[in-house]
């Protein structure tokens, strides 16, 4: 027996009845996510109905995973993977560097998203702050501001470094400007030296 076809695509306003339905079975305040709804991917089977839905709330660069439910959880385990593979994709489109999740299904945790430590959760967006439970976090891509910093710290640095070994090499040329003069005027002393002495011998021997 063949399985069933899904397609797993982004929620529309024609969706709002089946969703809210949807909303409703699974306690989900669902006057304020309809007032949301493209925030949610659907999955829906051969003839249209939405059988699944998650929603993905943008803030800051970073995403929140929410409200997940299915009009059957025996399909769940089917639909959870495409979902996600939809939320990847919107994640990578939008460049996001964080994915935030309070959902408790085993599968989050499968799919990468952990515990946060404390630097991490000092990282969740203040609109989401105020949401009482535990969360699970994953990390996409580093921060571009932090790089961006890291970045500047190491141009200063290295232009701080060609100052430096442009001074060392200016002194450089500096002493051996020296050197070369102490030289020569070592070599023209020793050169009047020679010569007063030459000048010297010949009176002697004129006497």
């Amino acid at each position: 027996m063949s399985s069933p076809e899904f397609v797993v695509r982004r929620a529309t306003l024609d969706d709002i009845s089946q969703l809210t339905e949807l909303w409703n079975a699974m306690r989900f305040p669902a006057g304020d996510l309809a007032r949301r709804v493209t925030e949610f991917q659907v999955a829906a089977d051969a003839h249209g109905r939405v059988i699944g839905a998650i929603g993905l709330q943008i803030a800051e660069r970073q995403a929140r995973i929410h409200s997940e439910g299915f009009t059957d959880f025996a399909l769940a385990e089917e639909l959870r993977p495409r979902l996600w593979d939809r939320l990847n994709s919107l994640a990578n489109n939008h460049g996001l560097l964080r994915l935030w999740t309070q959902e408790d299904a085993p599968f989050w945790s499968r799919c990468g998203l952990q515990r946060p430590d404390a630097e991490a959760l000092q990282k969740l967006p203040e609109l989401w702050r105020a949401h009482k439970g535990s969360w699970l976090t994953l990390k996409l891509k580093d921060d571009l501001q932090t790089l961006a910093s890291a970045d500047q710290e190491f141009a200063l640095f290295m232009a701080a470094e060609k100052l430096r070994t442009t001074r060392m090499l200016g002194r450089a040329k500096m002493l051996k400007v020296v050197a070369t003069l102490m030289a020569v005027a070592l070599l023209a002393a020793v050169i009047l030296a020679v010569v007063f002495l030459l000048r010297h011998n010949v009176r002697l021997r004129g006497r």
